[in-house]
């Protein structure tokens, strides 16, 4: 299902939401809950007030500090004994004499006073101002107890200004939040707009595109450059595929040709001739063998690459391997094989994948052998659990920029370099790193090459 909110929309959608999350929050916070914030406040901070009371109870400027106390609080502070006679009173608060004489605090003092308790709250209704006071009761020792007398002023009036003034802010935060969101908006979507655009360009087969964008954020940047690096990777990949197309078809067509035409002579001309005919044959059952030769190495290749191969270990000589596969090669009389450091070393790896990647190697030499005709193979103890074969010719080499090229497919034929099997060394490559083992090539122009790899030794 394809999404019609694009990443603009989307943008402009969250910034949106959330500044009218924040106005929501505000006028909650702002008008329905600030009266009871409101009381929130005034209860500590006639919490406070007890607390400096019984903090200066006791001194010899008490009466002064209590004096300091109501007025810079705007409360009201009364100290009296059980028997209800005041000690001080501090009446900078409107109404306090009234109030500390009337009959209900009386009957708050005096059961405050029988209940034994260190402190307790009371809260009354201001029928004159329509608000609420809020008493608070502390025991200073056996004799004496303070109460501390604090107005809650109404605030619906506030309320009701605080709430027209929200309406104003509001309409303009939302104004405001929409075109910034825009800005904002646009400012993030235009390079992925601008990089979606290429990526689509790119997908319709055209390499010759460049992801750039002129925002500088970081991820953009390390978007644009993964997606260049992927385009270059994708162009590589589309060459190597129709470069292995134009050569397998190649590769099959001379073989399916021959055996064709040998096939038609044999038929047609040399019926009669066992001679003529057995040499047609003979040529036929060998382009057949090339043939199943090449479509297996393509099979061996394809299976390796799909990850759907599981090796097979085992143990097993390499001296031994490396001596049937030089028997292979005993028919071709112009080659001098030099097998140095004749040690047997037991390795552990797939046999018959082991035995693929040494013939490879060695047909390889022999294909791009030097003038002296040798291929000179040795074996080495490098490590204790480590066993390094090496296949080296003394052969025209390549240039050490063009040597990460040889394992790909038909890297020879159409880039007119020296060395290269077509499919050889793909297979090669694709069957040590199966083995997690190293390998590699060292060569230098005019001065031969080296191909190496490492076997684990068996324990």
């Amino acid at each position: 299902m394809k999404s019609n909110k694009t990443i603009r929309k989307r943008v402009w959608l969250y910034l949106t939401i959330f500044s009218i999350s924040i106005l929501s929050f505000l006028w909650i916070f702002q008008v329905i809950f600030l009266g009871t914030y409101y009381e929130m406040v005034e209860k500590n901070e006639v919490e406070r007030v007890t607390k400096k009371i019984q903090k200066a109870y006791g001194s010899d400027d008490f009466e002064e500090t209590l004096d300091k106390i109501s007025y810079s609080n705007n409360v009201c502070i009364e100290v009296s004994n059980k028997n209800l006679q005041s000690y001080t009173v501090n009446q900078y608060y409107r109404g306090c004499g009234g109030l500390l004489n009337s009959t209900l605090m009386l009957h708050f003092k005096k059961d405050f006073m029988e209940s034994k308790k260190k402190t307790s709250n009371f809260m009354i209704k201001d029928n004159e101002y329509n608000g609420k006071i809020l008493i608070k009761a502390i025991t200073l020792d056996d004799n004496y107890y303070a109460f501390v007398i604090a107005s809650l002023a109404p605030i619906g009036s506030t309320t009701t200004i605080l709430a027209s003034q929200l309406i104003y802010v509001t309409l303009l935060v939302l104004l405001l939040s929409f075109l910034i969101a825009y800005f904002i908006s646009e400012k993030i979507s235009d390079p992925i707009v601008s990089i979606s655009k290429t990526a689509a360009s790119l997908g319709k087969g055209n390499y010759n595109v460049n992801f750039e964008v002129s925002d500088t954020t970081k991820e953009i940047e390390d978007l644009a450059n993964t997606l260049n690096r992927a385009k270059d990777t994708l162009s590589k990949t589309d060459a190597i595929r129709r470069e292995l197309l134009a050569n397998v078809s190649h590769d099959l067509k001379t073989p399916l040709t021959m055996i064709k035409a040998y096939a038609e002579m044999t038929r047609d001309l040399n019926g009669d001739n066992k001679e003529k005919r057995d040499q047609n044959c003979t040529t036929i059952i060998e382009e057949t063998d090339r043939l199943t030769l090449l479509v297996n190495d393509i099979l061996e290749l394809s299976k390796m690459q799909s990850g759907n191969t599981k090796l097979k270990l085992e143990t097993f000589d390499i001296h031994q391997m490396i001596s049937e596969v030089l028997n292979k090669f005993e028919y071709i009389d112009n080659i001098n094989f030099i097998y140095q450091n004749k040690k047997s070393y037991k390795v552990k790896a797939d046999k018959r994948k082991i035995y693929q990647v040494l013939y490879n190697l060695i047909n390889n030499a022999i294909h791009y052998v030097g003038e002296d005709r040798q291929v000179i193979i040795n074996v080495l103890n490098v490590k204790k659990d480590r066993v390094l074969i090496e296949i080296k010719d003394h052969g025209k080499g390549i240039k050490k920029e063009e040597q990460e090229y040889i394992w790909d497919k038909y890297y020879q034929a159409n880039k007119q370099y020296n060395r290269g099997t077509g499919i050889g060394l793909s297979i090669v490559k694709s069957i040590l790193e199966l083995h997690h083992v190293r390998y590699g090539v060292t060569s230098k122009k005019n001065m031969g090459t080296t191909f190496y790899f490492e076997l684990k030794k068996s324990k």
